[in-house]
């Protein structure tokens, strides 16, 4: 699954280094499209299941629930956690 994913650059649209950042990251996962559940969140953040099961429950939190099961999308994980280690934001807030 290591396909090469193009992205054009046009005049309109200058990458970032936020952008070129993710390209890279999603360059070198097995699968960007795995779900990630509350305690492979929390084991990454290095904190307790109950704070992580907060943070699935925040309006910013790309999560999705499956059944009575949280889960997060792998990638769209990374980009949440790359903006908020940018922003001023504490992730338990």
């Amino acid at each position: 699954m290591n396909e090469i994913i193009n992205i054009e650059r046009t005049e309109d649209k200058i990458l970032t280094i936020e952008d070129k950042i993710i390209m890279e990251v999603i360059k070198d996962m097995i699968n960007p499209f795995e779900n990630l559940t509350v305690k492979e969140v929390a084991k990454d953040l290095k904190m307790g299941e109950n704070l992580a099961n907060q943070v699935f429950k925040r309006r910013d939190f790309p999560s999705v629930n499956i059944g009575k099961t949280k889960t997060v999308m792998k990638l769209a994980y990374y980009i949440w956690k790359m903006k908020h280690r940018e922003s001023e934001d504490k992730i338990d807030e």
